[in-house]
């Protein structure tokens, strides 16, 4: 269909070309709006380019082009589309309002401010770029502005359910919540149908502990969109309050009928089920989410607790040390640890978990007394049973990670010393690599398997411990710091953190002028660190509304990696064109959150060797976490030329977003 609908386009333009030229080309505009109109994005593009390699003046056909990458995801070819638009007529209003909504999609919401505004002065009158301004100032919390441009909006067009619910959250981040309540009534009361407006209204009444009249509004949510999830997540919160637990679990069951991916909602059925008793089905439960959110620390805790009610002592000991293994700190884990080895006859271990317990609860209460500092795994008098609130986000979000939203994208990790089966072959230039003689270092130590990498061990657990076997029956004395170096490799892949960093500074003590040694310790500092760093924050917050204004709204962990950082600082000293010393000082000043000092250190990586992959890579996720999407995806994009296929996975995911606008697509 879509060949024979070109065929007839291309057949009416070469038939008119001489006399109607203008004609047929206004006649593919309208072809080509029309697809955009009907969701043919696809073919719209294809008919598009016909029209603009026939008219590459034709700045309707790029705006409308634009148009159709827009609703495809492929935002950065959206927003060139438009720019040339611009370029071509610099006062088409529309396409100053669809860059600012693509800019925002982005996270590049500096820019986009600027786009609404020169939309606004072009046409004051047009309501369109004051609902996305304001939806862009709700994300980036600009709640005050939000407001005025809701007023505006809603000045042009008083009939919109949705300015009055989006002024309403608005109002409600600024605890104005008479406002609030206001906006979310005039919502409900110009559009009886619309359910978000009784969600808002009723979480406010939940807010306020009114479940009654919650539970109301959430009904008539539910009865205006029966596939509205958040309406059900909501109204089983109510249920709970007033102790309707069957009726609660119903729309639990009913949320993941529409959504069984929901990690939230798994958790709370699995509480609410441990509750009524259903211990079974509870622990099912708890297998979802540690499915869909392997990397929660609670659901491994819960479950231990869980299984030790049952009696199933070996499992709860496996959950236990889950999650601690995820988390050091957690106090909590350590005590239910201790009561489940009792239960096992290992009283000595059982002692020694219930000492480690008390000294991380003595070391939280000093780190609190100190800074007044957040509570933490580490403080025992906090409740890890209830329920969770439906913008709650199960799944871990930091920078090491999760860069953006839920999704899992970590940084490409450091550069240090490893033993590998397989050796890879560096990125990059190898002339690069080789200048400091790391080759003659490698070839020296006698063991074929030390490799210089950011990539993990591919050795199993036995064959570690053969290779740390060898290493303490060498045959090279205590004085060779090569010794010592092979020490701190092998104790550093089976975790014994304190062994590799005293075996690393014991090569350094006699080998202080290489800098490949400072570089491997610092690796190790900051894999310790990384080990024995306490969780600042216990969950990010996402919400899931299904409004425009769905956004991450993370709270960023921070590491102190002081004595890595130094370590790398001499190794700069010493081998000031060693890329891979500033690729790992990037890295932990990212994950410090100091991320304008790691971009300067990606890009001098990147200037001493030019065909650094994984140093486009992390360089790009920095700039995407800091809010200029546009050139961190272009430097993922060359990652991905480069060879990291982990940029494709983020592109594809960028190139999503919400729409902050999307029914407010008024053409001119």
């Amino acid at each position: 269909m879509r060949t024979f609908v070109l065929t007839i386009l291309l057949l009416l333009g070469a038939a008119s070309a001489c006399v109607h030229a203008q004609v047929n080309k206004r006649y593919f505009v309208w072809v080509g709006r029309d697809m955009v109109m009907e969701n043919r994005y696809r073919e719209a593009i294809e008919t598009l380019n016909i029209l603009l390699r026939a008219d590459p003046e034709a700045y309707e056909g790029y705006f409308w082009r634009g148009i159709a990458k827009y609703n495809l995801d492929d935002l950065l070819g959206a927003e060139r589309d438009f720019t040339i638009t611009l370029a071509k007529n610099p006062v088409y209003t529309m396409a100053y309002q669809f860059r600012a909504l693509t800019r925002s999609r982005m996270g590049n919401y500096d820019d986009a401010m600027k786009d609404f505004q020169e939309a606004i002065d072009l046409r004051p009158d047009y309501p369109a770029p004051y609902y996305s301004r304001g939806v862009a100032n709700i994300l980036t919390q600009k709640y005050a502005e939000a407001v005025a441009d809701f007023d505006m909006y809603l000045r042009f067009n008083s009939r919109d359910a949705d300015g009055y619910a989006n002024r309403g959250m608005a109002y409600l981040n600024l605890r104005d919540t008479t406002a609030a309540y206001a906006d979310f009534e005039r919502a409900i009361r110009t559009n009886r149908e619309y359910p978000r407006g009784y969600l808002e209204r009723g979480a406010l009444y939940m807010a306020q502990q009114r479940y009654d009249e919650a539970l109301a509004d959430f009904d008539r949510a539910v009865a205006c969109d029966t596939t509205y999830t958040a309406a059900y997540f909501n109204r089983a919160l109510a249920h709970y309050q007033k102790h309707q637990l069957r009726e609660a679990l119903a729309d639990f069951d009913k949320v993941l009928e529409l959504d069984p991916t929901s990690s939230v909602t798994y958790f709370n059925r699995a509480l609410l089920r441990t509750e009524v008793g259903d211990y079974n089905r509870a622990l099912e439960d708890y297998d979802n989410v540690a499915l869909y959110s392997p990397g929660n620390v609670m659901v491994y805790y819960n479950r231990a607790g869980l299984y030790a009610q049952l009696g199933d002592f070996q499992a709860a000991k496996a959950d236990y040390d889950r999650a601690i293994e995820r988390y050091p700190d957690f106090a909590n884990a350590y005590l239910g640890r201790a009561a489940v080895r009792f239960m096992l006859r290992d009283t000595k271990g059982a002692e020694a978990d219930r000492r480690t317990a008390e000294r991380k609860i003595a070391e939280y209460r000093s780190r609190l007394t100190e800074s007044g500092g957040e509570s933490s795994y580490a403080d025992t008098a906090r409740r890890f049973d209830r329920l969770l609130s439906f913008e709650t986000n199960l799944s871990e979000a930091s920078l090491r990670n999760a860069v953006a939203g839920s999704e899992q994208i970590a940084l490409r990790p450091l550069y240090k010393f490893t033993l590998r089966n397989t050796q890879e072959p560096l990125f990059g230039l190898q002339s690069v690599y080789n200048t400091y003689g790391l080759e003659e270092l490698l070839a020296s130590l006698g063991n074929d398997k030390v490799a210089f990498s950011c990539t993990d061990t591919d050795l199993p657990a036995d064959e570690l411990l053969r290779q740390q076997a060898a290493a303490d029956t060498g045959s090279r004395p205590e004085t060779d710091w090569k010794t010592h170096f092979l020490n701190s490799i092998t104790q550093l892949l089976l975790k014994q953190y304190t062994n590799a960093m005293t075996a690393a500074s014991a090569a350094i003590a006699l080998e202080p002028q290489n800098p490949y040694l400072y570089l491997n310790r610092s690796a190790i500092q900051a894999e310790m660190t990384d080990f024995i760093s306490s969780m600042d924050s216990e969950y990010s917050h996402l919400s899931l509304e299904s409004d425009r204004s769905a956004r991450m709204r993370e709270a960023s962990r921070t590491y102190n990696y002081d004595e890595a950082i130094a370590d790398l600082n001499k190794a700069a000293k010493l081998a000031p064109e060693l890329p891979q010393i500033y690729y790992n000082r990037g890295n932990l000043l990212a994950l410090s959150g100091r991320f304008p000092e790691a971009f300067a250190d990606y890009s001098q990586a990147i200037r001493l060797d030019p065909l650094f992959a994984e140093a486009y890579f992390n360089r790009g996720l920095v700039q995407i976490y800091m809010k200029d999407t546009r050139k961190g995806l272009l430097d993922i994009s060359k990652a991905g030329e480069l060879g990291v296929s982990e940029a494709y996975t983020v592109l594809k995911l960028y190139g999503g977003g919400a729409d902050p606008s999307a029914t407010h697509d008024e053409t001119e």
